[in-house]
């Protein structure tokens, strides 16, 4: 347990003084507030009132705020945990320092564990950084348009950030994964974005209708059932990636057991390859 402390601190330093990471949740945040509240709410004041105005309203307020915090995980925010992943292992094959921690003796699965705890962290500070974003914007929204400042309840936003972690941390051992598998960066970082922005998509959209089979096996991979989870909270339909395929709970097993998953494989890799 001391050996895994000490890896994860010397993680914790390396994460919080690598700009890139805080670019990346500046960019998270970024995109999370400019399409779940800005968007939507210039969308409702140049429209031309009625029903569909009211409803658009409506989606931006605190009452939402579960759904709209984790209504990006399934896709755009998904991508940036994968780059996170990515980018905190695959770096130390290509700047080979790899050997450079080993040399001082902790094991790799040592290594290792001290990384994943600190991405987990990282994970759960991104999802807990979108619901505080998205809480001042929809506060300040409400205020402004004289609505409801009622918030979901304690019970919802605890189940909302463990998903949203869920989520957040699945995609992020993807990344960790590729990286392994493929020790480094570049390749890593691009087959993982396109398979979450584009290969996912593509099938939902174009291969899943025409095809049963197809149809039925996407309901047992990772973005179908991100969405699925996202829809189980209230995100919205309209989001990209969100889609109720199968329950939420379902959908929560197989997100979870993809995570053990990624993570087992990617330390049963480093252990016996070779790191250079």
């Amino acid at each position: 347990m001391r050996a895994v402390w000490g890896d994860f601190s010397a993680e914790m330093i390396k994460l919080l003084k690598r700009p890139a990471n805080w670019l990346l949740l500046a960019v998270a945040l970024l995109l999370a507030l400019l399409f779940t509240y800005v968007i939507p709410y210039a969308g409702y004041k140049g429209g031309t009132g009625g029903p569909t105005a009211g409803r658009g309203l409506a989606d931006v307020l605190p009452a939402n705020l579960v759904g709209n915090s984790i209504g990006g995980l399934p896709v755009f925010l998904g991508a940036i945990m994968v780059i996170l992943g990515v980018l905190s292992v695959g770096g130390e094959y290509g700047w080979n320092t790899w050997k450079t921690v080993l040399a001082q003796r902790p094991s790799r699965l040592s290594v290792y564990a001290g990384k994943i705890a600190v991405l987990m962290v990282a994970a759960l500070t991104v999802v807990l950084a979108m619901f505080v974003t998205g809480l001042a914007a929809s506060l300040v929204i409400a205020s402004v348009e004289n609505q409801s400042l009622a918030l979901p309840s304690a019970k919802d936003l605890v189940v909302g950030v463990g998903a949203g972690w869920l989520l957040a941390g699945m995609w992020t051992s993807f990344g960790v994964l590729l990286a392994v598998l493929l020790r480094g960066v570049a390749l890593a970082l691009g087959l993982g974005l396109v398979w979450l922005l584009a290969v996912q998509n593509l099938l939902a959209l174009l291969a899943a209708p025409l095809l049963d089979w197809i149809a039925q096996a996407q309901k047992g991979l990772p973005g179908p059932n991100a969405g699925s989870l996202a829809a189980a909270l209230g995100s919205g339909s309209d989001t990209p990636g969100v889609d109720a395929l199968v329950g939420g709970g379902q959908a929560a097993i197989v997100l979870t057991a993809y995570l053990l998953g990624f993570l087992i494989v990617g330390a049963v890799e480093l252990r016996r390859r070779d790191i250079l």
